[in-house]
């Protein structure tokens, strides 16, 4: 009698067994890249949220204060005063978590903005809002001015501005002034919330984002941007 060839039940069972396992090892493998992947993709998008947002406001930061050729500014669309605008133009509402910024456009003709200056560079520097100003007089410099609001709210993780969402899962927006000892003084002796105009030598912007799905920790940047005018 000839003897049977072939795989018995065990051998088959444990190549099964065998199978599952690597099968299950392949699986986690996937499991555990696609996971690493996706954490990797969502922390780098919040980086470049961020880092897109802070790059824009730190350019509106160095524009603060710019208002041509004078300090003073008199706003005739207010009444034919100097309004709280010109004279605070980068401020902190730590109630409000909102950074105010009066900066200078780019482009008079073609941009958005809210005033339009007029100087002579000697001894006037008046401002009306966009549409109610005159031809600029011979000799007088025209110049486009922006009112800039960043204000962040908790509730909805959400920083806005000028009142139009501008960026999503927000957890938490902060602003510290670099203040100087003096009027002329240069070096920044100490961070604060709140400062005179005419010590603040710098901005520190915060900004921390979140997963809402939890695939990556959060990402907090902070980046420092220089005032270029003299402020008060």
């Amino acid at each position: 009698m000839r003897l049977a060839k072939g795989f018995g039940l065990v051998e088959i069972m444990l190549a099964l067994l065998l199978g599952l396992v690597m099968s299950l090892a392949l699986t986690q493998i996937f499991i555990t890249t696609k996971s690493t992947y996706l954490s990797q993709a969502s922390s780098a998008s919040l980086q470049e949220d961020a880092r897109f947002v802070l790059a824009k406001m730190v350019q509106e930061v160095r524009l603060v204060g710019m208002f041509g050729c004078l300090a003073r500014v008199e706003d005739k669309s207010a009444g034919g005063r100097f309004t709280r605008a010109f004279d605070r133009p980068v401020e902190w509402d730590v109630q409000q978590q909102s950074l105010t910024l009066i900066t200078a456009a780019t482009d008079l003709d073609r941009s958005w903005h809210t005033w339009e200056l007029h100087t002579d560079c000697s001894s006037t520097a008046t401002a009306r809002t966009r549409g109610s100003a005159p031809k600029a007089a011979e000799g007088e410099t025209k110049m486009a001015v922006h009112q800039l609001i960043y204000r962040f709210n908790e509730a909805r993780s959400e920083l806005a501005l000028n009142g139009q969402p501008l960026l999503s899962n927000v957890r938490a927006f902060n602003v510290l002034f670099g203040v100087a000892s003096g009027a002329s003084g240069r070096d920044v002796v100490r961070y604060t919330g709140q400062a005179n105009p005419a010590l603040i030598r710098s901005v520190r912007l915060t900004l921390t984002l979140f997963d809402p799905v939890d695939r990556a920790k959060e990402q907090t940047l902070t980046v420092v941007a220089a005032i270029r005018n003299q402020l008060g």
